[in-house]
This record gives C-alpha cells, structure tokens and sequence, in this order.
C-alpha cells in the first residue's frame, strides 16, 4: 500500500515477479493473489485504487525494498 499525492491509498499489485524486482527492488517481499480475492483484501486493508506494474521512485527504494 502507498498513500498517493491526492490522499488516495494504492494497492501496488505486479503481473510477474521480475516486474516486482524493476519496480520495488529485488528484495521486495511478496505474495501470490488471484484478483478475484481483492475484495477480501479491500475488507482487511481498504484501498482506493490498484496499481499496476508501477516502477517506484529510485529515493523509495533502500537495500533492494520500498522503505
């Protein structure tokens, strides 16, 4: 999750893991979930939209993870 400029609360969500890597770091825990199982997720951790395969700033990124 990552709060966007606008006050909105993003769901990073990556199509391949070595899209993980070039977005997050190489480092970057994760876990496997099929879409259809978002809405359990919003229910736990509400968020305002998903983000797809977004590379994240270089500055976010500290020993191969989003710090």
């Amino acid at each position: 999750m990552r709060a966007l400029r606008d006050g909105r609360t993003a769901l990073l969500a990556y199509t391949a893991l070595d899209r993980l890597a070039d977005g997050c770091g190489e480092n970057q825990p994760w876990a496997l979930l099929h879409t259809s199982h978002l809405g359990e997720v919003k229910a736990q951790q509400p968020f305002d939209v998903v983000a797809f395969d977004q590379k994240m700033p270089s500055h976010l990124v500290k020993n191969g993870r989003l710090a």
